[in-house]
């Protein structure tokens, strides 16, 4: 007996030094797992906000997307060829890894397992999000009559920036080289920004500043830097790898402080991200 108990403390000795090597079965830094570390709570940056078209199929990791946002940590974020299930993700390391508590609302404008993943009969939703640090009411989501050669949408919520309620819209346009469609898909846009006395527009428009398609969006706001327009479009910054200005964050009687583009290697398309002077009437 002795003996056959030995046996057993010294296999459970064994055990107890492989668990200590191996580590626990969750995913080392999982968003949810119950071995990460605690986070000191941060705050996000009062007035900042941002947009990012995250680059689908490209196969990145939403650790280091997740790390990228912290490391600007706005206020709210607009978020184009998303997939529900990789923001669930990125939100999760949000949380778990940098301190930063977002609300989400998504915007799917189709349902696609070769982008999103899941089931072929129970594919995930694809199109935009929106995080904000607080949380979001008088939610819109539309998607345009004509999304051109793939589906295409905006959505709108009513959150806070700074310490004022404002209304920010998100939107992905129709690909290069439809201009037609996206003409449409920007006047349908403009007529509901109209609407609102205080907006932010953020998004992907793959256009560059002084097509005619953006016209309508133009006679409402102005960008978030003062030097670009549809007249000096030579002075706009690019937004993406191939030198072209496709991202905006157009604003509609709102001032701007400052706004910073920043290549980044998980998309194809930089972050940008402006402080805006919420006590401030701008154009």
């Amino acid at each position: 007996m002795a003996r056959g108990r030995g046996v057993w403390l010294f296999a459970g000795a064994g055990i107890g030094v492989c668990a200590v090597l191996v580590g626990p079965s969750v995913p080392d830094g999982g968003p949810f797992a119950a071995s990460s570390p605690t986070v000191a709570a941060r705050k996000a940056v009062a007035n900042r906000v941002m947009t990012w078209n995250l680059c689908n199929p490209c196969g990145e990791n939403e650790v280091d997307q997740a790390a990228e946002i912290a490391a600007y940590a706005p206020q709210v974020v607009g978020l184009q060829e998303a997939c529900e299930r990789d923001v669930e993700t990125i939100r999760g390391y949000l949380k778990s890894r940098h301190g930063l508590v977002y609300h989400v609302e998504y915007g799917a404008v189709l349902h696609n397992w070769r982008r999103c993943g899941g089931a072929p009969w129970n594919p995930g939703g694809y199109g935009q999000a929106i995080l904000s640090a607080a949380p979001m009411t008088d939610i819109v989501k539309e998607e345009y009559a004509d999304g051109g050669s793939e589906d295409r949408g905006y959505m709108a919520v009513t959150t806070r920036v700074g310490d004022r309620p404002v209304r920010v819209f998100n939107t992905h346009l129709a690909q290069r080289r439809q201009e037609a469609v996206r003409a449409e898909q920007a006047a349908m846009l403009a007529e509901e920004v109209a609407r609102h006395d205080r907006a932010v527009v953020l998004g992907d428009f793959n256009a560059v500043p002084d097509t005619a398609e953006l016209t309508p969006l133009w006679k409402l706001a102005s960008d978030a830097d003062p030097g670009c327009g549809p007249s000096r479009a030579g002075d706009c910054e690019p937004t993406t790898d191939w030198q072209s200005k496709f991202d905006y964050v157009f604003l509609r009687d709102i001032a701007p402080l400052r706004r910073h583009i920043v290549p980044t290697p998980y998309s194809d398309h930089h972050i940008l991200y402006a402080d805006l002077n919420m006590a401030s009437r701008g154009r």
